[in-house]
């Protein structure tokens, strides 16, 4: 009779780090009755092969939380779990080749302040020091990390497995899955030696991922965004300097990585092993003639070393002891890689308890995190740090497998990269577009990517330059700086208008409509034909998401969120409704598309173009005719100017727009869309509104409404934390910074203390200023109290202001 479980709390489909991380962090959160279920043996797949480097850096908040996670928990994981593993914490060196990259440098050392990372900027002079087999004579400098390393990758998993194991959960080996099915509201798993019934299901069957997602998309779900990329690294015969190092240091040289060549060069042993990543790198398993194995485990792909030629070469010249060896062994393995290059790590979107572990570029590096974060989604429906960058709903409907490998390529062929915040990466572009797109482009539209839509970042003219080259700066003065000018200018004086598809937007509507989002939203519905911000925490108090809620009848409610929201929404909704039919949820954001129309001389305009009653107050919404079509118009306006917003059906869009031109009204673009929102103090979502933040600490006391006699997710926290006084708060700054604007999660300073992080900055026209929105301690809340802001190694003088808003305080124009 077999011994296997035919239940469990939770089955996880696939064995290597990542997959054994997620179990060990569920039975350590006492979830114990829970099974991983391997196809073969542990590591089989990506984890037995990868060079197992284990570096902190990163410029994105989330990913270095989980990275500086896994290496804290890799120091301590033998001794806890009772098994031996080769943990070499040997620190690493970044190399600069430009001020450019130092500056990129500084952001990450700023970011290790706040996170408590000894992470260090060394000249050139100090980089020799730390190297001395490294030729220097073209180097700007370098990053260093104590706490970088490598770990034996098979020896992290058994070690994670075994303490899983210790602490109650199951282990299945060889026992590949086959399929899953829903069956009473619950997940059954089947496999080759029969099937387990589960509350939850994850996803973290490495490049397999893609597989295992096609058996959920029956029951809601979507392929897998991810492609399947080639990655060598090579390793070479011992070098007797490289031994005798060693043995005089005790220890191991630290990890290089010249990221402006794009490889990286560690010791091993007494050789090296040299990683690069090439531009003109290789996707796998394409499709038909090129198809995704039954079976890869513990395989690789032939040696494939003419395209590295001039990766080798130049590391020969930097490091020369490495022409002095031999190549003895050359690894060529699959490693999946989602469209950004950050792992997918949460719910799987459209489907119900079911989640993802996987797209792993550096899945050593990050597996413990990952288990960290995995289980938290499981368990509690929520991560402690916000996690959005890694969240599989971030992507929706346009990664078909083109876009998928293209996106892929770009990503690995510039994996050490400088995200500039004006670059625009070229790949995988025009998924999702507007029907005026080519009116936008014809304008001089420069278009930008938000959240798969194309919108216009800036409005160029004859004779600027519009090249990629010329958006590769942290300055925040390039040529698009005279016309953003220009463009709040229009707004400010007169009247503009901006193109902007792309809004989530669900159609709620049956009876107890506003009796269910009344309990979901912690504010008040707004009357039939108003509007109102609608906020939605989870148990913290923290924020979810946000809405404009237009409600237009008792029980017919518009929500409208933001582009990149659509598949989280969704699934929020999907969640907090009743699923009997009596309410329906239409989502229209492919439908429709807005048009906004702002500025003083806006109601002259649209008067000439509508039969509209544009007296009715701010915050009200009105069925009306536009260019002698239909369409929904919103008095409303992020830019805080007089203005509406004009909703309508795609197939109309091109007539309105027209009209609307027409008037006289200048197009204007994001760029300018964000520095006015900036001067309102309006925040964003997941940016100032995430799950770091209560809706308290982020200024949104007025949408809060505890005296509601309805409960809704995060009364009882906001409830004590309103009580107590939250611990911070959302301000805005005035910096003293003439060039670059501070990056989001840029350290705030008082004295020789962090008190607080950048939420979003910009320069603002209209009040002639660099403002950043910025999260601080209440303490040093106050206005006028001195601060300073961490901008790329340069500190620079901030003032809290006495409010949020800096333009327009009282509201007049937006009310006139």
């Amino acid at each position: 009779m077999s011994d296997l479980p035919t239940t469990a709390r939770v089955v996880i489909i696939g064995g290597g780090a990542v997959g054994t991380s997620a179990l060990y962090h569920l039975a350590l959160a006492g979830w114990s009755d829970c099974v991983l279920l391997e196809r073969n043996e542990l590591t089989a797949g990506s984890t037995w092969h990868a060079a197992g480097n284990v570096p902190i850096f990163s410029t994105d908040w989330a990913v270095m939380n989980m990275q500086r996670y896994s290496a804290g928990l890799y120091r301590e994981l033998g001794e806890r779990v009772g098994y031996p593993l080769n943990y070499h914490v040997s620190g690493s060196i970044r190399l600069a080749h430009s001020a450019e990259r130092m500056q990129e440098f500084a952001q990450v050392r700023a970011m290790g302040d706040r996170q408590g990372l000894p992470i260090e900027l060394l000249d050139v002079a100090q980089t020799k020091a730390r190297y001395p087999f490294l030729e220097t004579h073209d180097l700007a400098g370098a990053l260093y990390d104590p706490h970088d390393g490598d770990i034996d990758p098979a020896q992290l998993t058994q070690a994670l497995a075994k303490g899983a194991r210790d602490l109650g959960a199951r282990i299945i080996r060889f026992c590949p899955v086959t399929g899953v099915r829903r069956q009473n509201g619950q997940w059954v798993v089947e496999h080759e030696k029969g099937e387990i019934a589960c509350d939850k299901v994850v996803n973290a069957a490495g490049y397999y991922a893609g597989r295992v997602g096609q058996w959920f998309v029956p029951h809601g779900g979507r392929p897998v965004p991810m492609a399947v990329m080639a990655h060598q690294y090579m390793l070479t015969d011992e070098i007797a300097e490289i031994e005798a190092w060693s043995r005089d240091a005790g220890r191991k040289l630290p990890l290089l990585r010249d990221v402006d060549t794009s490889y990286y060069l560690r010791q091993e042993k007494h050789g090296y092993n040299l990683g690069p990543y090439e531009r003109e790198c290789r996707a796998h398993w394409l499709g038909d003639g090129d198809p995704l194995p039954e079976d890869f485990s513990f395989q690789l792909f032939p040696d494939d070393l003419d395209r590295l030629e001039p990766y080798i070469e130049d590391a020969m010249h930097r490091v020369p002891l490495l022409a002095e060896a031999g190549i003895n062994k050359v690894i060529n393995g699959p490693i999946p890689y989602a469209p950004d290059g950050l792992p997918l790590i949460g719910p799987m979107p459209g489907v119900p308890d079911a989640f993802e572990a996987c797209a792993f570029t550096f899945g050593i590096a990050q597996a413990g995190g990952a288990g960290k974060v995995l289980s938290e989604w499981v368990i509690h429906g929520r991560t402690e740090w916000d996690c959005w960058s890694l969240d599989p709903r971030r992507f929706t409907d346009y990664t078909d497998p083109d876009y998928c490998v293209d996106k892929a390529r770009e990503v690995y062929g510039h994996e050490f990269a400088m995200h500039f915040p004006h670059h625009e990466w070229p790949a995988g572009r025009d998924r999702k577009l507007s029907p005026l797109h080519e009116r936008i482009k014809a304008a001089g539209g420069q278009m930008g990517v938000h959240g798969g839509w194309e919108r216009a970042n800036w409005f160029a003219k004859p004779g600027d330059d519009v090249s990629e080259a010329a958006t590769q700066t942290w300055s925040r003065n390039g040529p698009w700086e005279v016309r953003v000018r220009e463009e709040v200018a229009a707004v400010r004086s007169g009247v503009g208008v901006l193109d902007l598809p792309g809004f989530t937007r669900f159609e709620i509507e049956g009876a107890g409509t506003a009796r269910c989002l009344d309990g979901l939203i912690a504010g008040r519905l707004p009357k039939p034909g108003r509007l109102s911000l609608g906020y939605v925490c989870d148990d913290r108090g923290h924020v979810r998401t946000e809405f404009s809620v237009l409600r237009l009848e008792s029980d017919r409610v518009t929500l409208i969120g933001a582009a990149p929201a659509q598949w989280h929404d969704a699934d929020l909704l999907r969640a907090a409704l009743p699923g009997d039919g009596t309410i329906t949820v239409t989502d229209r954001t492919r439908a429709l598309s807005t048009l906004v129309v702002c500025g003083p001389e806006s109601r002259t305009a649209l008067r000439r173009i509508t039969d509209a009653d544009l007296s009715l107050p701010w915050l009200s919404h009105q069925a009306a005719t536009v260019a002698g079509r239909a369409a929904l118009l919103v008095r409303v306006c992020f830019a805080g100017e007089l203005g509406w917003e004009i909703h309508a059906p795609l197939a109309d869009m091109e007539t309105i727009h027209d009209a609307v031109r027409e008037t006289g009204a200048r197009p204007f673009g994001m760029y300018a869309l964000n520095a006015m929102r900036l001067e309102k103090g309006y925040g964003a979502w997941r940016r100032e509104f995430s799950g770091d933040y209560s809706a308290l600490e982020s200024g949104l006391d007025r949408f809060v409404k505890l005296d509601k006699a309805t409960d809704f997710p995060g009364k009882a926290a906001l409830a004590a934390q309103a009580a107590a006084g939250p611990a911070r708060r959302l301000v805005s700054l005035v910096v003293d910074a003439p060039d670059s604007d501070a990056p989001g999660a840029a350290p705030v300073w008082q004295g020789d203390r962090i008190v607080g992080e950048v939420t979003s900055a910009g320069y603002g026209q209209r009040v002639e200023a660099a403002i950043a929105l910025a999260m601080v301690e209440s303490a040093s809340a106050a206005p006028g109290t001195a601060l300073e802001i961490d901008i790329r190694g340069d500190r620079r003088p901030a003032s809290v202001q006495p409010g949020i808003c800096r333009w327009d305080p009282a509201n007049e124009r937006i009310r006139a």
